[in-house]
């Protein structure tokens, strides 16, 4: 092998130009290449192109030889190449796993795009979007978050358009309407002599399913479908116990894990006293910190199983995404 090797070597250096000036080549090297999608012994020039395109689309001299010299090559589809940029850093396009933020907090993760009634949204949690329940709808949502130095306007994204509110332990949420009947209804009893009076209370007061939230993005053209490290989502898939996962985060990159429970109920710390409960999550060993809230979570096929939201130094909490997608009405 060492002798057939040296001997590629310098042919590949004498032809080496003339394949990088091919349409979609973006790299050339030494390789053995690949049949029938299995790896073989043989040992070949392998050119490396952005995408394959069948040969009735190309000229002549911008196929790829099937050998040079005698020795054979092999052509490998990668996709771009490109220099790796923090996910702290600005991204336009956007993709999946870069720091955004509402403009009021620190920085969190941008999860993935998903479309309702037609148009495109960012996903991400209630507390990176809707600083907690504190956002208005309108608001700027910036890229990167503010803590990574994203300014507002010049950084502005997206604007908030909905969010799921988090109900924390020991509060109740009255919904308007309900408050209006109430007093209808608590005028009739005091004008007809009852004693008895009604008070608008939320029927969730101590649980949550998500904490999600969606954001319209200025220009579409601004995002990228697919997330950084990971690519495009292929689809949706079930959380189960045992199944290996990954995400991309703004804090952590590119991380793995295994869901080792299911059915999860917990208690989570927003700061400042607030707690809320959450239940029939999904729960990894540590695989994310601080300001990767919010990532897509995938399985090994890059479907989207969850939405990391919450964890601490041992372990990682993620909403169920058929509870995300339910809830807010959306679809990839």
């Amino acid at each position: 092998m060492e002798t057939l090797l040296s001997s590629i070597i310098p042919v590949l250096g004498s032809v080496r130009s003339s394949l990088m000036s091919r349409k979609n080549v973006v790299a050339t090297g030494i390789g053995y290449k690949i049949s029938a999608g299995k790896k073989t012994g043989e040992l070949s020039i392998v050119c490396s192109v952005e995408r394959k395109e069948v040969s009735a689309r190309l000229l002549g001299s911008e196929m790829v030889p099937k050998a040079v010299d005698g020795v054979p090559t092999d052509v490998v589809e990668i996709g771009r190449i490109r220099a790796f940029v923090p996910p702290t850093g600005k991204f336009r396009p956007a993709p999946g796993g870069v720091s955004i933020g509402h403009f009021e907090i620190t920085a969190g993760t941008l999860g993935c795009l998903v479309r309702k009634n037609g148009e495109v949204f960012i996903l991400s949690n209630n507390h990176v979007l809707a600083n907690c329940n504190d956002a208005t709808i309108g608001d700027a949502i910036l890229q990167p978050g503010p803590y990574d130095g994203g300014m507002n306007p010049a950084d502005k994204i997206a604007e908030l358009t909905e969010f799921v509110p988090i109900i924390y332990n020991g509060s109740s949420s009255a919904c308007p309407i309900a408050n209006a009947i109430a007093d209808v209804c608590n005028l009739l009893a005091a004008v007809t002599g009852s004693d008895t009076r009604l008070q608008a209370v939320t029927t969730q007061a101590a649980e949550n399913l998500i904490d999600a939230a969606l954001a319209r993005p200025l220009t579409p053209a601004d995002m990228q479908n697919e997330i950084l490290g990971i690519g495009a989502i292929a689809g949706t898939a079930e959380g189960t116990l045992g199944m290996a996962v990954k995400k991309s985060g703004r804090t952590t990159g590119l991380t793995t894990g295994v869901i080792e429970q299911i059915d999860v109920t917990a208690n989570v710390s927003y700061g400042s006293d607030r707690v809320a409960q959450f239940r029939d999550q999904l729960m990894t060993g540590p695989m994310s910190q601080g300001g990767d809230s919010g990532s897509a979570v995938l399985d090994n096929s890059n479907n989207l199983v969850g939405l990391l939201f919450a964890g601490s130094d041992q372990t990682t909490i993620i909403n169920r995404i058929q509870n995300v997608f339910g809830i807010l009405g959306v679809s990839l």
